[in-house]
């Protein structure tokens, strides 16, 4: 089983961490959930989209059980929305549902599609799913209706600069699940095209223009104020980004470690010693040093 601790992006901790100190906020996400716009978005979305299963869909909705048993996580409902534009969200609290529309699909190849599915996933492994319907509310503009009062709007701007960091741990929890590679790859087709236009996409040199973004953004005040005012009200990083975090999250140690521990898991073999789980190349525990 894998857990956030073992993938999450500091920079998500720290916002997350940022977040939950601003005073009043727990009560203000209980209130929010407790004005039924949960129930509402639930309702909707199982009568206007097609929920997949062993006998809707199959080669579809087979994508997810694999993923949610190695994440270690319960399984959430499963959906495919008709609408052109490729995208994918998670929604629910008590009853969690992933949507993956019709333009992702036909964009995607499976191991895209895994990539995406698992990045939703990732979003029910962190536990991002609550804070995340709180932002959507607040976008919808619930405090026009009065009811969250003057400190909506800063709430607002904290939750959509926790929720872009989140972002980034979730591409992390669909490269487990694939690679780096492949999550670079899903970046490629949303910014750039399917796979007939972008399929030679060089990654490297895209993740670059995230440098070039950055000296732009750190060019004096000024531009930084201009940079803040487009990013502020977005909830996803730019995709530029997003790409130069995960290939270089790729060569880490930390993904290293993690995919061979999980290779080790994967394989059902311990050391006699340690008890610890093992490769079956391996000679020695590469955690405690008998020889297997």
């Amino acid at each position: 089983m894998i857990k956030p601790s073992e993938f999450i992006h500091p920079e998500d901790a720290a916002a997350l961490r940022q977040l939950e100190s601003i005073p009043g906020f727990p009560a203000l996400a209980k209130k929010v959930l407790e004005l039924g716009y949960e129930k509402l978005k639930y309702g909707i979305n199982m009568a206007s989209t097609i929920r997949l299963s062993e006998n809707q869909l199959p080669e579809l909705y087979r994508h997810l059980p694999p993923i949610c048993e190695r994440l270690g996580i319960k399984e959430p409902e499963f959906y495919l929305e008709m609408n052109p534009f490729p995208n994918a969200y998670t929604s629910g609290d008590t009853r969690v549902f992933i949507v993956v529309t019709s333009g992702l699909v036909e964009m995607m190849d499976d191991e895209e599609l895994d990539a995406v599915i698992a990045h939703e996933c990732g979003h029910i492994l962190c536990r991002h799913v609550v804070y995340n319907m709180v932002a959507q509310y607040l976008k919808m503009g619930l405090d026009a209706l009065g009811i969250l009062g003057a400190i909506a709007k800063p709430v607002e701007y904290a939750l959509l600069y926790w929720s872009r960091k989140a972002e980034l741990s979730c591409d992390r929890c669909g490269s487990i699940v694939t690679s780096p590679e492949v999550v670079a790859r899903t970046m490629g087709r949303l910014a750039g095209g399917p796979k007939s236009i972008t399929n030679k996409l060089n990654m490297q040199e895209w993740a670059k223009q995230a440098d070039q973004y950055d000296e732009i953004r750190n060019d004096g005040l000024w531009n930084k104020t201009l940079q803040l005012a487009v990013i502020i009200g977005q909830d996803h990083p730019f995709s530029a980004v997003r790409v130069r975090e995960i290939l270089k999250w790729g060569q880490s140690l930390q993904y290293k470690n993690l995919k061979q521990n999980l290779k080790a898991e994967s394989s059902g073999k311990r050391c006699h010693k340690c008890k610890r789980s093992v490769c079956l190349d391996w000679g020695y525990c590469k955690h405690c040093g008998a020889k297997l």
